[in-house]
C-alpha cells in the first residue's frame, strides 16, 4: 500500500484539510510531521465545519488512525482544548488518537517570547501568529527543549522547568522588558495535563514501522506550504520546520524509501498570511473581491489573507523542491466571476528575466512579476462533476497552469463540500488509490 506527503505548494492556506480528508478513508493512517497549533486545517462536511490545529484532518473519518509526529511541536492545553470539542460532536479518539513521546512542548513562556520578539523586530516582524511555535523550535535546536516524554516524568519535567524558567526570566527581564514566569504557576497545570494525555502518548515511530510492515497505508499531512519552509522558504519570512516533503520523514521517523509519493495541494490563486513577498500581490477592489469569494481569513487568528494571482514560478519551484508526482488544485469556484485571470511565468529584476524561483532576500522584493492574461470564465464551476462540464475557458487556464508548473493535476476543488470535487483522469493519485474514483463520482 502507497504512503504519500501531501504538502502546501505556496505559502500555506491550500485547502490540504479538505485534501487530506477525501484521501483518509482510502488510507490506514494520517499523520502530521511539522508545525503547530499556529496552522489551521478547514474541513467542512455537510453543515459542518471543523478546524483542526493539531491533530490531522483524517480524525473526521472512524477508524482512520491519526499520528501527531516526533516532528511537531505541542501546545497541551491547546491540543486538550482541541481534543474535547471534538468528543464533543462525536469524534472518537481513543484508539485512533497517538502522540510521539519524543514531540516537543509549547511552555507559555515560548509566546511571552513570540510576542516580544515580534515586538522588537518593528518593520523586520515576521507576522507569526504568537503562539510560541518558533521559540519552541529554537529550544529544540538548542537542546534545552521539553519533550512529550518529559512530561510523564515529573522529576524530570520539574528539573527541565526549573532551568528554561531561569533562563527564559533572565531574557524577557532584561532584553525584552516583560513579564517572567514562576516554577510552581506552569508545574501545576502542566502535571494536570500529563495525566489527560497519556493514554495517547508512544513511541510512534515504532508504531508506524509496524503498520508499515503489516501492509498500512500511510498519508503524511504537512501544514503551512512550501514557501514558508525554514531551509526552502522566503526567508526569513518563514515558518520554524521543514513544510516540505523532505519533513515527513523527519517528523515522523519513517525513512525516505517508504515513502511513495507525493501530492501538492495549490490553490488557483495565492495567498499569504503575515510579513514577507508576494510577488503577484493584488491591490485594491480586485483583492477585496477575491478575498470575500474566497473567505480568505486565517484559520487560527482570522487575520485577513494577501492575494495575489497563480505565480507558476512559485509552483514550479515548490515541484522541483518536493519532488511531487501530481498536485491538487482547490477554490478554482473564487475564479469563477473574474473577467481575466493572470498567470505569473517569470519575474522581471534589474532588466534580467527569472524564470527560477530566486532564493536571495533583496532579489525576492525587487522583483516585477510578468503575466500570461487570460479571459476569464464568468460561469459557476461548483456543480461540475468531471473536467469536461468545466467551462471551456476554465479548462484553458487549468492547461495552461499544468503546462507551466510540470506536474499534472489530479483533482480540481470547486468548493469546500468533499462532494465539490473533480477527479482528473490518469492522475497518479488513481494508481495510488483507485477507489478514490468510485467514491467522488
Amino acid at each position: 500500500m502507497p504512503n504519500i506527503v501531501v504538502v502546501g505548494t505556496q505559502w500555506g492556506d491550500e485547502g490540504k484539510g479538505k485534501v487530506v480528508d477525501v484521501l483518509a478513508p482510502h488510507v490506514n493512517v494520517v499523520v502530521r510531521y511539522q508545525g503547530g497549533n499556529n496552522a489551521g486545517h478547514t474541513v467542512v462536511v455537510g453543515r459542518e465545519k471543523y478546524v483542526l490545529h493539531s491533530i490531522p484532518s483524517g480524525i473526521l473519518h472512524p477508524g482512520c488512525r491519526c499520528v501527531i509526529g516526533c516532528g511537531v511541536v505541542v501546545d497541551p492545553g491547546s491540543l486538550i482544548e482541541e481534543m474535547e470539542s471534538l468528543v464533543q460532536r462525536g469524534v472518537v479518539l481513543d484508539g485512533n488518537l497517538f502522540i510521539s513521546k519524543n514531540a516537543h512542548l509549547i511552555m507559555p513562556y515560548h509566546p511571552a517570547l513570540d510576542r516580544a520578539s515580534e515586538a522588537k523586530l518593528g518593520p523586520r516582524r515576521i507576522g507569526t501568529t504568537g503562539k510560541g511555535v518558533g521559540p519552541a523550535y529554537v529550544d529544540r535546536a538548542a537542546r534545552v527543549g521539553i519533550r512529550m516524554a518529559d512530561l510523564l516524568d515529573e522529576r524530570l519535567f520539574r528539573e527541565k522547568l526549573e532551568y528554561n524558567v531561569a533562563q527564559k526570566n533572565r531574557l524577557l527581564r532584561e532584553i525584552y522588558d516583560a513579564q517572567t514566569f514562576n516554577v510552581d504557576e506552569i508545574l501545576h497545570p502542566y502535571l494536570r495535563y500529563a495525566g489527560w494525555l497519556a493514554p495517547y502518548v508512544t513511541d510512534t515511530a515504532l508504531l508506524l514501522h509496524k503498520w508499515i510492515d503489516s501492509g498500512y497505508s500511510v498519508l503524511f499531512e504537512g501544514a503551512q506550504g512550501t514557501m514558508l519552509d525554514i531551509d526552502h522558504g522566503t526567508y526569513p519570512f518563514i515558518t520554524s520546520s521543514s513544510t516540505t516533503a523532505g519533513g515527513a520523514a523527519t517528523g515522523t521517523g519513517v525513512p525516505p524509501k517508504k515513502i511513495h509519493g507525493a501530492l501538492g495541494v495549490a490553490k488557483a490563486y495565492t495567498t499569504r498570511v503575515g510579513g514577507g513577498p508576494l510577488p503577484t500581490e493584488m491591490t485594491g477592489r480586485v483583492a477585496e473581491e477575491i478575498r470575500a469569494r474566497g473567505k480568505e481569513y486565517g484559520a487560527t487568528t482570522g487575520r485577513p489573507r494577501r492575494c495575489g494571482w497563480a505565480d507558476a514560478v512559485v509552483l514550479r519551484y515548490a515541484v522541483r523542491v518536493n519532488g511531487l508526482d501530481t498536485v491538487a488544485l482547490t477554490k478554482l469556484d473564487v475564479l469563477d466571476q473574474s473577467e481575466t485571470v493572470k498567470i505569473c511565468v517569470a519575474y522581471r529584476y534589474q532588466g534580467d528575466l527569472l524564470t527560477d524561483f530566486p532564493g536571495e532576500e533583496t532579489v525576492l522584493s525587487g522583483v516585477e512579476p510578468v503575466y500570461e492574461e487570460l479571459s476569464g470564465w464568468m460561469a459557476p464551476t461548483s456543480r461540475a462533476k468531471n473536467e469536461a462540464d468545466l467551462p471551456a475557458k476554465a479548462r484553458q487556464y487549468l492547461e495552461r497552469l499544468q503546462e507551466l508548473i510540470g506536474a499534472p493535476f489530479c483533482m480540481i476543488s470547486t468548493g469546500p463540500q468533499r462532494d465539490e470535487t473533480i477527479l482528473c483522469e490518469d492522475s497518479p493519485l488513481l494508481r495510488w488509490f483507485p477507489s478514490v474514483r468510485s467514491s467522488l463520482l
